[in-house]
């Protein structure tokens, strides 16, 4: 049954300058409802934000909004002004009360949730204090519908989580923007994806976006294909990208799972595992602290970081740093990397490193000079990618600018532009050491998974400070959680492991057992050949996938007709569907047989 629609926009458009953002978009949102909306960086996401919020008009269409429905809107960067406290900055969230009743309460309920005095003044605010006043105030007036523009920004893990649990528990319609992967998948049940100016929408969360996706974008390329039209420039990268992706994200996830099983050998859960930095070879050690402690001094107190931590990172090491903001993941980055001494305990750093920084508050930008001037220096055409020429337009295109943003003032680029401008900065400087701080703020999820190949296909060491755990599963080889009061701890694996060894530490008389040993006895244990079923399987799978192969290249001559759509919108759907299911299970059964050949080969190595 149908959910009556308390807040909607009808046959919606919006311009600015004479470029459409978007065109005759139609969208409805429940009580209960949880919408995802996604989208490049520029795709009008937050313009079609406002306008459901009724703080823009539309150019064309109407808002629609039930009687007595309470809409909230939490937009991407608020206004703080200075002359308030944040009880006051909350209370504007609450809605108008004819009877003027004591709400103070509320103010106070929920400033508590989000660890904030209400006479806290709104000066020299962290992001993640911002992010977090800015939820309460959306949150303080339990309203209907809840229209949130990327609301993990700057927030730490546990605040994520708290936030996703507090949604959850929420009665109220949610139609939320964000490139928290992670976080669209707990929460969405159905997605719009904004593109090119069209809406399109799926009645599923987030986490079948991929496959959603691939088979409308398949299904465009080969309609394209027949007519031979020019692939429009703003899909250009999202089509050519999935099909390469598809493919080289099954070495990616080897090469991971490699390196994972090696970090293993090293590191047990909460310790190093340490040796001798001299039976290395030259050039291979990056860092390796022993028992090292760091702490502050101030007005407030000593503030212990890091006590009695040890830890060794080699050269290809992907090492992630998590913890709260303000727990010490900088200044433990800063001791690793040889910028910060420690108070005690022996930190010993390789020769000959060449680290590129990425400075997440983006003051290496000239605001007055151009994305051109900016990596090439202004005297030629070329820029030098890791020691390689490349032309700095098809550089720019890499990531995701457009022709007429190259010679554009930085000034006039988005929070999220200049972000990838940094990045194609940092990236291209010749390094063995990669230091990331919070690289995936402001990124759409496109330009994550740019980043993501960028960063699996960087020969050297990764240093990685990120809230976002989806990120960290696909990148790091290891976990570094820095809890507070001085534990500090290290995990092999992305998050999702730290998650699973820290629950097991956690229980108790629960026997903790090294992560590095228990690895490395399973692959002691003597496997003389493959199971039958596993043998069968892996036998069987070649023909599975060529069956899929021609029933794909079938589908697509049948979506190739221009009109088919039009004359048959049915037979459209149904092959656009079953084109994504071919899809995910051709997918699913190259990683099979990946899997099971990788097991068969290293049985017979072990001969």
């Amino acid at each position: 049954m149908a959910r009556i629609p308390l807040l909607a926009l009808r046959n919606a458009s919006i311009s600015f300058g004479g470029r459409p953002t978007f065109s005759d978009i139609s969208l409805a949102i429940g009580a209960g409802e949880r919408v995802c909306l996604v989208g490049r960086n520029g795709s009008g996401k937050s313009t079609l934000l406002k306008a459901l919020a009724g703080l823009i008009e539309t150019d064309k269409g109407e808002r629609f909004v039930q009687p007595g429905t309470s809409v909230a809107y939490m937009q991407q960067a608020p206004f703080f002004d200075a002359s308030l406290t944040a009880g006051e900055f909350v209370a504007q969230g609450l809605p108008p009360d004819p009877e003027h009743n004591d709400r103070q309460y509320l103010i106070d309920a929920v400033l508590e949730e989000v660890e904030m005095r209400p006479d806290r003044q709104l000066i020299n605010l962290s992001g993640g204090e911002s992010r977090r006043l800015s939820l309460a105030q959306a949150l303080v007036g339990e309203p209907d519908i809840l229209l949130l523009d990327e609301p993990t920004n700057h927030l730490d893990i546990p605040a994520v989580e708290w936030l996703e649990e507090r949604l959850l528990g929420l009665s109220a319609g949610l139609l939320i923007i964000s490139h928290d992967r992670a976080f669209l998948k707990r929460l969405s049940r159905r997605t719009l994806w904004l593109d090119r100016g069209a809406l399109k929408e799926n009645d599923q969360g987030y986490g079948n976006f991929e496959e959603w996706s691939e088979g409308i974008l398949a299904a465009e390329e080969a309609a394209d294909a027949r007519l031979d039209k020019r692939i429009l420039s703003e899909a250009a990268w999202a089509r050519q990208g999935i099909p390469a992706r598809r493919k080289r994200n099954q070495g990616r996830l080897r090469g991971l799972a490699s390196m994972r099983s090696e970090r293993a050998q090293r590191v047990t859960t909460g310790e190093a595992k340490l040796g001798q930095a001299t039976a290395l070879a030259g050039g291979k050690l990056v860092a390796e602290l022993e028992h090292v402690s760091k702490a502050f001094t101030d007005s407030s107190g000593t503030k212990v970081i890091a006590e009695d931590f040890s830890t060794r990172i080699l050269r290809g090491d992907r090492v992630g740093f998590i913890g709260r903001n303000g727990a010490g993941k900088s200044t433990l980055l800063g001791i690793i990397s040889g910028t910060i001494e420690p108070d005690s305990g022996d930190a010993k750093h390789g020769a000959n490193l060449m680290p590129a920084i990425f400075d997440q508050l983006r003051t290496t930008l000239d605001p007055e000079s151009t994305p051109w001037i900016t990596l090439t220096g202004g005297g030629s055409d070329m820029v030098d990618v890791q020691g390689k020429p490349r032309h700095v337009a098809s550089y720019l295109k890499d990531f995701l600018f457009e022709e007429r943003q190259y010679r554009a003032k930085i000034n006039a680029l988005s929070g999220g532009e200049r972000h990838r401008l940094l990045l194609a900065k940092v990236l291209a400087q010749p390094s063995n050491l990669l230091i990331l701080d919070e690289p995936t703020n402001d990124l759409d999820i496109e330009t994550l998974d740019l980043l993501e190949e960028l960063l699996a296909e960087y020969q050297g060491t990764l240093l990685l400070v990120s809230h976002d755990r989806d990120f960290l599963d696909r990148l790091v080889t290891s976990i570094v959680a820095v809890e507070g009061d001085g534990v500090v701890h290290e995990y092999v694996g992305g998050y999702t492991d730290y998650l699973r060894q820290r629950r097991v530490k956690a229980t108790p008389n629960a026997p903790v057992k090294s992560t590095s040993k228990s690895r490395a006895a399973a692959r002691a244990e003597p496997v003389s050949k493959l199971t039958w079923k596993e043998q069968k399987e892996l036998d069987s799978l070649p023909d599975q996938i060529a069956k899929l192969e021609t029933e794909k290249a079938a589908i697509e001559k049948i979506l190739a007709d221009p009109d088919l759509a039009a004359k048959d919108n049915k037979k459209f759907q149904a092959n656009v569907l079953r084109h994504s299911q071919i899809m995910t299970a051709m997918g699913e059964a190259e990683e099979k047989w990946l899997a099971l050949a990788a097991r068969a080969e290293e049985i017979a190595k072990g001969r």
